[in-house]
């Protein structure tokens, strides 16, 4: 009897690359229960399908992967007491994240009329994805503060600062851990009432990790009296965001801030290989079949400082495209709005990572100019 693989349909080339050990079944992530699962071998997810028993249990699944970094959608511990295999895929999209986040700064910094050189980013967990902001927000020409208690405890040399101290120094908050409950650094509504009055006056949050890590209702609230602004790709009530918390934002997007097609497509190897490590199978899918597109998109920016930064980021990933595409989307009645969210996650237009782009007329631009550009990622012609 041939394999049978469940895969969430959002997963890119899911099946070309499982395919080649089985059957592939797509389905929407949201629609995947315990019935869709019975008779498979395997699941592969995204971070909208909750594993755990609930779905599993009396099924024939002895694999699970996540295409994510994240897991707070998993029970790991129930899959280890029933024998189930798992995968994800640590730092697939850290980068696409990063660039999500240089691409709401250099935004802000406009509308805000702001200067971030010599501003104050605080970065709250420093993993794959903290780690590659701060490293652009440093090329931005920022000054970093980084917490992560956890890192700090397995590695001696790394400072972290309490949340406190961030939250009370930074110009601009971004916050990079994964969701958790319980534990002495549960990130639960780490920023809650009390730490986002710790904020600066007109200060800035970004939150791309996961919702609950924030209390959405006192940020909504911090952002309707004007105290702060925020930059939320993900939301404590997805798939459907409230309405006042959507209105007082700066911009808004479907949880997609990792949804390059580089980053896409990574999730879907480091899935495939562990499959294929599980299986003892002797081949995998062909690695041609996770290139992106080799011609890189030329991009003219005409002009260098920020706006010519600005202009490149925009060729890249425009954000305010996303923010408007999801406002015009989530402006219907309550019961259906939740489906949009999901058609935009599903139908999301391919985006390319900054390393992805050549600047043409990069010869044009000062040697200041060229170093931000290349300190980005973005490859020069001339």
């Amino acid at each position: 009897m041939a394999l049978r693989i469940v895969a969430d349909e959002n997963i890119p080339l899911a099946r070309d690359a499982f395919g080649a050990f089985g059957d592939v079944v797509l389905l929407p992530g949201r629609q995947i229960d315990a019935a869709a699962v019975a008779s498979a071998d395997a699941l592969v997810v995204r971070s909208v399908t909750r594993i755990g028993e609930p779905l599993l249990a009396g099924s024939r699944v002895r694999f699970v992967g996540t295409a994510t970094i994240g897991t707070d959608h998993v029970d790991r511990a129930w899959l280890e007491r029933a024998g189930i295999a798992f995968a994800y895929a640590p730092g697939c999209n850290a980068r696409s994240v990063a660039e999500y986040v240089v691409a709401a700064l250099l935004e802000l910094e406009q509308d805000l009329q702001r200067e971030w050189r010599g501003a104050v980013l605080g970065v709250i967990g420093v993993g794959n994805v903290g780690s590659r902001v701060a490293a652009l927000a440093q090329v931005l020409g920022m000054k970093v503060l980084m917490s992560d208690p956890p890192r700090a405890e397995l590695e001696p040399g790394f400072v972290s600062l309490a949340v406190t101290e961030i939250l009370g120094a930074a110009d601009v908050v971004t916050c990079h851990v994964p969701l958790t409950r319980t534990g002495a650094h549960a990130t639960q509504h780490l920023l809650d009432t009390d730490g986002i009055a710790r904020l600066r006056p007109g200060a800035v949050v970004l939150n791309t990790s996961r919702g609950g890590v924030i209390d959405d209702a006192a940020l909504g609230s911090a952002c309707a009296a004007g105290r702060m602004h925020a930059v939320l790709d993900v939301w404590q009530t997805e798939p459907e965001p409230e309405p006042a918390l959507l209105d007082v934002v700066r911009f808004a997007t479907p949880h997609i801030a990792g949804y390059s097609l580089d980053g896409k497509l990574a999730g879907t190897r480091i899935i495939a290989a562990a499959l294929q490590v599980f299986l003892g199978a002797a081949e995998g899918p062909a690695p041609a079949i996770f290139t992106a597109p080799v011609a890189a998109p030329r991009v003219a920016i005409g002009v260098g400082g920020r706006d010519g930064l600005r202009a490149a980021v925009r060729h890249a990933y425009a954000i305010r495209a996303d923010d408007e595409r999801m406002r015009a989307a989530l402006a219907h009645p309550t019961g259906t709005r939740a489906q949009a969210f999901d058609r935009l996650r599903r139908d999301y237009p391919v985006r390319r990572e900054f390393a992805g782009f050549v600047v043409t007329d990069a010869a044009d631009l000062d040697m200041a100019d060229r170093r931000l550009l290349t300190g980005l990622g973005f490859a020069l012609a001339g």
